[in-house]
């Protein structure tokens, strides 16, 4: 058997594998290990496997994930993104659909603390859902737009995704943090926007909140300055050159410690559910990564690559119709695949065909993550709808996906704008 068979046929088991929801990690330990036993013997395979292993465990580079990972729990369960959305409600809760569009705005506050969509659906949505459904709002708007304003977690630095796709394509971290600055604005701008139509075409979907005083928006916003203060400090202090990303990540999770304790709402017990859950979710993502290191060795011994560069040449298809085909089929592998399965899948295979046109990685890496994003409201997998379901138990996951449509156009919208407009992601990086 041929490599390109050999490697054809080990993606496609792998692909069974995730589809079969055996745990990614296990799925491509398997495929990448047999895969370089096959083609390159055993030897290689034990070797590597070592190699890779130690490599990965001992990379200062990558305590960037637990330190991301531990701010945001510990934000999470000191309250600090309840105090987001407090803000953003008292801002604008008392216009038509204005719960709805502080919904989206704490969303995002949160993703910047988080890194996580997974998470900025559960905790908002805990928090939102409530007070929205208090007011009388339609229960497709509602929970459309938690679902969906979960997903900024992966745009909106600091970005587990942008840190996974950095490894992977061994691209800078920092510089993909700051190209996802202006498309996650953008796109933030776009659900307000998609919020404000729906609610300006039909009243009833989003009625207005009770006005906020002017005493009561200024203690919102006192409550939130000291976790603003935290993301301004971080991802400014990459952008100035101050903090490298690791450095961001230790001074982050450092000051949310810290104004959890000094503020009373982190106790001992909050703190270690909070590094529990940290831990746990760390190891999980460094299996992936070391699972990750043996799956593109074997696509490289395959060929696959090659071969797929060759026959994207044959299409002739340009430079912007091969990355459009390319865009469209994580579209489609979004609507059956977790996001770290997707990158591991395909990154081997596409990323030398998108440096062989000259595209840049880290305009690439935007537009990826933004897909990734668009698979989690997308069916049937759609991980944030099924997030969103086990809060709203009362509303039918068909209503949900009804209600995530409005905003999947609105990403779709923007994904298009980001690929006619590349400056939009790369001059924050060429800046710094």
């Amino acid at each position: 058997m041929s490599p390109v068979l050999v490697g054809s046929a080990g993606l496609g088991l792998l692909l069974i594998l995730v589809l079969a929801r055996i745990p990614v990690a296990f799925a491509m330990f398997a495929v990448g290990f047999c895969g370089i036993w096959i083609l390159n013997g055993l030897q290689a395979a034990t070797g590597l496997l070592a190699s890779e292993t130690y490599a990965l465990a001992s990379n200062s580079e990558l305590i960037v994930v637990p330190l991301f990972i531990l701010m945001g729990n510990v934000a999470s369960v000191t309250g600090m993104s309840r105090r987001l959305y407090d803000a953003a409600y008292a801002t604008i809760g008392q216009v038509r659909g204005g719960l709805a569009s502080a919904t989206v705005i704490g969303c995002g506050g949160f993703a910047a603390l988080s890194g996580s969509s997974v998470a900025s659906a559960l905790t908002m949505g805990r928090t939102a859902l409530a007070e929205m459904d208090r007011f009388g709002y339609c229960p497709r708007l509602s929970t459309g737009v938690v679902a969906a304003g979960g997903t900024l977690g992966i745009l909106i630095p600091p970005s587990t995704g942008f840190v996974i796709y950095a490894i992977l394509t061994e691209q800078s971290i920092g510089r993909l943090f700051m190209a996802g600055i202006l498309p996650g604005l953008l796109l933030l701008s776009a659900f307000l926007l998609t919020v404000t139509l729906l609610c300006t075409i039909w009243p009833g979907k989003g009625p207005r909140g009770p006005a906020t005083s002017l005493a009561g928006m200024r203690r919102a916003f006192a409550g939130a300055v000291p976790i603003l203060g935290v993301v301004v400090v971080t991802i400014g202090g990459i952008y100035s050159g101050v903090f490298s990303p690791t450095e961001a990540a230790g001074v982050g999770a450092a000051l949310v410690i810290v104004i959890g304790a000094v503020g009373g709402t982190l106790t001992l017990r909050s703190f270690w559910e909070a590094a529990r859950s940290s831990i746990v979710t760390t190891a999980s993502v460094m299996l992936i990564l070391i699972a990750a290191h043996l799956v593109n060795p074997f696509v490289a011994l395959s060929h696959l690559p090659a071969e797929v560069s060759r026959l994207l040449v044959t299409l002739d298809l340009g430079t912007y119709g091969t990355l459009t085909l390319i865009l469209a089929i994580y579209l489609v592998l979004g609507c059956f695949l977790e996001g770290l399965a997707m990158l591991v899948l395909t990154l081997p295979i596409f990323l030398p065909v998108i440096l062989s046109l000259g595209i840049d990685p880290i305009w690439f890496g935007v537009l990826v993550v933004l897909t990734l994003e668009m698979g989690l409201i997308s069916p049937p997998v759609g991980i944030n709808v099924f997030i969103v379901k086990s809060v709203a138990r009362d509303v039918e996951l068909l209503d949900i996906f009804r209600g995530v449509l409005p905003f999947w156009i609105a990403m779709l919208g923007t994904l298009v704008l980001l690929v006619l407009v590349p400056q939009l992601s790369l001059w924050l990086p060429g800046m710094m």
